[in-house]
């Protein structure tokens, strides 16, 4: 069943947070309307990824990809837990959102976990843990950390700052998840 609950995305509340401080602001509408509009042109290929991620993913979950090939996935086994970070990191690296890369390699976790007898709540936050650290380099975020502060055409030289540092803590996430799908942390699961 299709749902469409418009008051409660995130979207919604920030377009209405935008009117609530313009009205309070006593920004005319017209400016504000020119604001939003150069908003939305400067972020129009961030907005055109995120939502074909999610519309990818939507696709694969409801029509039985993800699961098929959370089946294939399966066959990694133990390797799986290791990898499961490293799904979800290049999910947000290529997408620059980790609610996108949740949503197309979510199901996908846990259907492999299910399929390979590990926790599918470990898989599932394996995804999300390792999206986290794919922030770093995610283009997007790197073009909007060098604009903030004022290295606009520079983000290649923030890129080889923090790629390093992405990896390395992604080394770590995926020993930390291996570890807890064995005896050894498996008892920080519930």
């Amino acid at each position: 069943m299709f749902t469409l609950p418009l008051l409660g995305t995130g979207g919604t509340l920030v377009l209405l947070a935008g009117l609530v401080t313009a009205v309070v602001l006593r920004v005319r509408a017209g400016a504000a309307a020119r604001e939003w509009a150069a908003t939305v042109h400067e972020l129009r290929y961030a907005i055109l990824t995120v939502t074909s991620v999610l519309a990818l993913a939507y696709v694969m979950n409801l029509s039985g990809q993800a699961a098929t090939i959370g089946q294939s996935v399966a066959a990694a086994e133990a390797g799986l837990a290791f990898l499961s970070p490293v799904l979800g990191w290049f999910g947000v690296a290529v997408s620059g959102s980790d609610t996108s890369a949740n949503a197309l390699f979510g199901a996908l976790q846990v259907s492999a976990a299910r399929e390979s007898g590990l926790s599918p709540e470990l898989l599932a936050a394996a995804n999300s843990s390792g999206g986290v650290l794919g922030k770093m380099i995610s283009p997007q975020n790197l073009t909007i950390a060098c604009a903030a502060v004022g290295l606009a055409g520079r983000e290649g030289d923030l890129l080889r700052k923090v790629l390093p540092w992405s990896l390395g803590l992604l080394l770590v996430m995926c020993l930390v998840v291996m570890a807890q799908s064995t005896a050894v942390l498996g008892w920080m699961l519930p």
